[in-house]
């Protein structure tokens, strides 16, 4: 049986059984009331069922809403779950891809050179033979080698070119891998800024928080006649301030007796907490924002990439500031937090979340996943939390899937 909704009052879950689907509220079976045309309960209306107790959950009016994406919400998936190369790619994904390319070029170490350079797992094999050919095991974990690769450069002293030149390839796949361009009908980015956006006043404004480098917000945005307030000001060349989440954008409109301030309602923050495609930082140390395509140096772009450090990376600039300001939307009163494609796995983000569940009493969060039954140490946290009546619920529902309906809105937004 698997569970789509879970809060503290009401557990959604459906099982097929000899080729029919069954649908249960907590233990009980769903059913059409004798009254309707339809013999038996459907899909149709279990996600309806779904949408209603979301729409409980969250039907209230909320100061402020924070809406946090991860990795997942960038991923697009066929009906057999494959996912589409074309946009979000799991970092499994992108590991043997740079596995690939260091193979295929010249005059750069290989991952397994690396590793064995590094001492990085010295008692496991990373490769395996899979259907004839070389490929990293399964569970390869990436970021423990990124970590590894960048703590031990410093104590090279043969060949630290190639070295160097071997980790910058790498930090530039995972950049490539993580750029992808927004298409409205697919993505459905511009739906949730429709939905959210809606769903509060000014002089409030919705906070999107991301830890993805990738600008399908900003295309949502472009798309969708938004104006961003991104921590950046509005020079010619813009550059970092995070005084500037603070500002909002208002007209002023003149009567006889008085003066009036009308606020944009196609405004929001985005907070991206692990940096972007299209940060650089100059060679006066400044933080500013250009075009992906004028970015080319590397070691310049400000991202924190995937490794064991990025707790450690958090208190540089300007992921300093970045953190200190989700932490502040976090604690602010009357907040509705929801998440989609983040599976808690970050502890720094994730403690951030659970303080605020334990400690702010107008805090309220909806966790969407296409997996709400994890168990790592984080989200079971969060299911116990969840047990002692605190303001949290859990969605089977991804952002390019079925999220958007679920929230309320239609994938034509």
């Amino acid at each position: 049986m698997k569970r789509h909704y879970i809060s503290s009052e009401t557990t959604l879950s459906k099982e097929n059984i000899e080729g029919k689907t069954l649908y249960y509220k907590n233990d009980d079976e769903l059913k059409n009331d004798t009254n309707s045309s339809q013999e038996n309960f459907s899909e149709t209306d279990f996600k309806n069922e779904i949408k209603s107790n979301v729409s409980k959950f969250i039907n209230k009016k909320f100061d402020n809403i924070v809406f946090l994406a991860g990795a997942g919400a960038s991923v697009v998936t066929d009906d057999k779950g494959n996912i589409d190369s074309n946009f979000g790619k799991t970092v499994k994904i992108i590991a043997d891809d740079i596995f690939k390319k260091l193979n295929e070029e010249q005059n750069l170490y290989s991952i397994q050179e690396l590793a064995e350079l590094t001492y990085f797992n010295r008692n496991e094999n990373i490769i395996q033979i899979k259907d004839g050919k070389e490929t990293l095991i399964d569970n390869f974990n990436l970021e423990d080698f990124l970590s590894n690769l960048l703590h031990f450069e410093p104590f090279v002293i043969d060949e630290k070119d190639k070295y160097i030149t071997t980790k910058n390839r790498i930090l530039t796949l995972i950049k490539n891998n993580t750029d992808y361009s927004y298409q409205s009908s697919i993505l459905k980015h511009g739906a949730i800024l429709k939905i959210l956006t809606k769903r509060i006043e000014a002089p409030n404004k919705l906070s999107v928080v991301t830890t993805n480098y990738d600008t399908l917000f900003e295309g949502a945005a472009a798309a969708g006649n938004y104006t961003i307030f991104d921590g950046f000001n509005f020079l010619a060349e813009p550059q970092f301030d995070s005084d500037m989440f603070d500002w909002n954008l208002v007209r002023e409109i003149s009567n006889i007796k008085t003066k009036e301030l009308e606020y944009s309602k196609r405004i929001f923050n985005l907070v991206k907490i692990h940096g972007s495609l299209t940060w650089e930082r100059n060679s006066n140390g400044k933080i500013i924002r250009r075009r992906k395509q004028d970015i080319s140096d590397i070691e310049n772009t400000v991202m924190i990439f995937p490794s064991s450090d990025k707790y450690a990376q958090s208190y540089q600039e300007p992921y300093f500031e970045l953190f200190s300001k989700f932490q502040e939307l976090l604690k602010r009163p009357n907040t509705l937090l929801i998440t989609t494609g983040f599976s808690f796995a970050d502890n720094h983000i994730s403690k951030m979340i659970t303080q605020a569940v334990k400690n702010n009493k107008g805090f309220s969060l909806l966790v969407s996943d296409f997996n709400i039954e994890q168990e790592s140490d984080n989200w079971i946290e969060l299911f116990e939390l969840m047990k002692d009546y605190h303001q949290i619920a859990f969605l089977k529902a991804t952002l390019n899937d079925d999220l958007v309906e679920f929230l309320g809105g239609n994938y034509d937004d």
